[in-house]
């Protein structure tokens, strides 16, 4: 859309500094990620999977060797248990498997170490890590009797800050990631206030005039699983631990790429490779050899 456009489409939008917008007009659209979240948990339960609230505290895997066809030797592993430390217990739970999807999110990076990834000299395929860590983000919740209204979209602005309307009274839900040098300490998760005064409300106001007037009504914070190498997921098996797959690092988008990945790594381990969309860029492998996908439109 040219700015004219835009102004036609939405007149609360001030186009200063726009030369382009895009507006989906099919097959996008926004969700209510709990509510999807508990959805899909549910179905899933019914379906004969059984949850087991806990954390898991350690590996028993047995180990082979081989070589590489560079010569390089490496060290296969096959996880046969999974410690499980119980909620309200001091004891875990001994779990036999055949194998183990590393789904856990912020702290996947943390479950690959306990497995032994990335546990070898730097610079071979042993002593790759899965770069995942925790990244702490706000989401605020504001009121305002004057902003946009029902027609209101998913809107990004150029400057990595987004709302989208919240229910039916005038309320409104956003945020803005930080750069490198803000990121805020993700020991807690404690909501910085002043983040939303300095960094995310004058690009709001800005794009949105009638955001002058807003208040912020609550705000929270969690976590992202981020992929500090490129931005994006790693699905599939890991190449040394040979019964790990990985389904995580996707840096925010979590959610809604969740069916395309449940399918892949469904696939991947059914039918050993991917069927209905080939994910192959996005192998564990692209770590050691340096191969980006990089995904530039986080927020």
């Amino acid at each position: 859309m040219s700015p004219e456009q835009l102004r036609n489409k939405f007149p609360w939008i001030n186009t200063e500094g726009v030369a382009l917008a895009s507006y989906g007009m099919e097959h996008e659209g926004w969700f209510d990620p709990w509510c999807l979240l508990q959805g899909l948990r549910r179905k899933v339960q019914s379906m004969g999977v059984l949850f087991c609230h806990g954390e898991v505290t350690r590996f028993v895997s047995s180990s082979s060797h081989t070589e590489t066809t560079s010569g390089e030797e490496v060290t296969l592993r096959r996880i046969h248990e999974v410690h499980v430390k119980m909620d309200r217990s001091l004891e875990y739970q001994p779990v036999e498997c055949a194998l183990v999807i590393n789904a856990a999110g912020a702290w996947s990076g943390q479950i690959a170490e306990l497995a032994g990834v990335g546990k070898g000299p730097p610079g071979t395929l042993q002593g790759t890590q899965l770069p995942v860590e925790l990244r702490k983000r706000y989401v605020y919740l504001w009121h305002c009797p004057q902003g946009p209204g029902l027609e209101t979209p998913f809107v990004i602005d150029a400057s990595g800050a987004y709302f989208r309307r919240e229910g039916l009274g005038n309320n409104y839900l956003g945020g803005c990631s930080p750069t490198e040098e803000e990121e805020p300490d993700p020991g807690n998760l404690e909501v910085d206030h002043d983040f939303f005064q300095d960094k995310v409300w004058p690009p709001l106001a800005q794009r949105v005039p009638a955001f002058e007037t807003l208040k912020v009504r609550s705000a929270w914070a969690g976590y992202y699983d981020y992929n500090t190498f490129d931005q994006n997921g790693v699905v599939g098996p890991h190449p040394l631990v040979v019964n790990m797959y990985f389904a995580t690092g996707f840096s925010g988008h979590g959610l809604q790429q969740a069916p395309a990945v449940g399918r892949a790594v469904a696939e991947m381990v059914l039918d050993g490779h991917f069927r209905t969309i080939n994910l192959s860029p996005f192998l564990f492998n692209r770590f050691y050899l340096g191969e980006k996908v990089q995904e530039h439109n986080i927020i």
